[in-house]
């Protein structure tokens, strides 16, 4: 009997767009109902909204404002629930949380044509598009990002997630939200560690792809600390433009290969996350994270004393404390990140480093000794010479 192999290909053009407002669910506001409309414009569409519980408590109409705005829409909106979790991190290590929004969608008969709209910050975003994800293969998702990280980074990814097994985003997908709207009245009321923690993504990205976009956040810096909005917006903007065009424009949105330039920081950053029990924002350690892997690359010789220090000073100017919990007794945990950062990412170890501001080097291996060295340096509370 012969055998034949069967063979087929095809592509899939994905696109989303991200929209910038101010008082989104103001009835004067067509934003949201006109993405319904060019959804579907001859019926209702039926949607849920999730919530993050620390949105709700400081933004004290937000409630009355959805439930006004669908009313007056209703013949676009069919609103079945709003559901309130508590958010932050701890959102994605309860798998609780999961099931109750699968459970809100199949008894409120949310389907593919239907819509889960979330409003928080990037970790209830990651578990809120998880599950819609995976609902019905697939729900329709619109995120509105409540916080800095959210509006220039976690939000306008491809990303979805939960955290397992004590690892970080263990558990998730590769799925577009529909859109992304970012109301900036939501950043009025964050706490200042949540207003400064978004921009560690930002230098982030500046340092690997775009000198310009350093020199500003290095000029704004007072700016920025002290919560001025006209330097914060255009950094939001900025950030999360070189996020989608990396995932558009990268060649590898779904992250196939072993380069994640995106996750410069990151290696350390997710496991001093774990280690502090998700005590540290995301952002403060990324900003840690950073700092580390820029003094392991000026000891390793990759960039020089006064970039390392320049880099530094923004980051100290912006408000970051950069000094890492660490001891000589979770060094060796910490050093373990390393390697289950390779084993999520698959494929071979790439650390992304900078070889100067806006230039990204991959490297494939660590030395270990000057990596230890460069953590005794970044969780000292002493100035220590290099």
């Amino acid at each position: 009997m012969n055998l034949s192999t069967i063979s087929q290909k095809f592509s899939v053009n994905y696109s989303y767009e991200l929209f910038f407002t101010r008082g989104l669910f103001e009835t004067s506001n067509p934003l949201f109902v006109d993405l319904i409309k060019d959804y579907q414009a001859d019926k209702q569409v039926k949607i849920i909204f999730v919530l993050d519980d620390a949105i709700v408590k400081l933004n004290s109409t937000l409630l009355t404002s959805i439930e006004g705005y669908c009313s007056t829409y209703k013949e676009q909106i069919d609103i079945r629930e709003v559901i309130v979790i508590k958010g932050g991190e701890q959102s994605k290590n309860q798998s609780a949380n999961v099931e109750r929004i699968w459970n809100g969608i199949n008894e409120k008969n949310i389907c593919r044509h239907s819509f889960v709209v979330v409003i928080g910050g990037g970790a209830l975003i990651d578990m809120v598009g998880y599950a819609a994800a995976t609902a019905h293969r697939g729900v329709k998702l619109i995120r509105v990002p409540t916080t800095v990280l959210a509006q220039n980074d976690a939000g306008v990814g491809v990303k979805n997630g939960i955290n397992a097994f004590g690892k970080k985003n263990f558990i998730g997908t590769f799925a577009l939200p529909y859109a992304i709207i970012n109301d900036f009245d939501f950043l009025k009321t964050l706490e200042q560690r949540d207003w400064i923690s978004g921009i560690a993504e930002a230098i982030k990205v500046a340092l690997i792809k775009d000198e310009t976009f350093f020199y500003f956040i290095e000029d704004n810096a007072t700016r920025l600390a002290t919560r001025d909005m006209n330097a914060m917006g255009p950094l939001i903007h900025r950030c999360a433009e070189i996020h989608m065009q990396h995932i558009s424009q990268g060649g590898d949105p779904f992250e196939s290969g072993s380069s994640r330039p995106l996750d410069f920081g990151h290696w350390a950053a997710h496991k001093l996350e774990q280690l502090t029990n998700y005590k540290l924002r995301h952002g403060e350690a990324v900003a840690m994270g950073i700092a580390l892997d820029i003094t392991y690359a000026h000891l390793i010789g990759l960039i020089d004393e006064q970039t390392l220090n320049r880099i530094l000073k923004v980051f100290d100017n912006i408000g970051f404390d950069l000094v890492m919990p660490i001891d000589t007794n979770t060094t060796t945990d910490l050093l373990q990140g390393i390697e289950e950062f390779r084993e999520h990412l698959g494929g071979e170890l790439t650390i992304t480093l900078i070889s100067k501001i806006g230039k990204k080097l991959d490297v494939h291996q660590v030395e270990e000794d000057k990596m230890r060295r460069a953590i005794a340096l970044r969780s000292s509370k002493e100035q220590i010479t290099l």
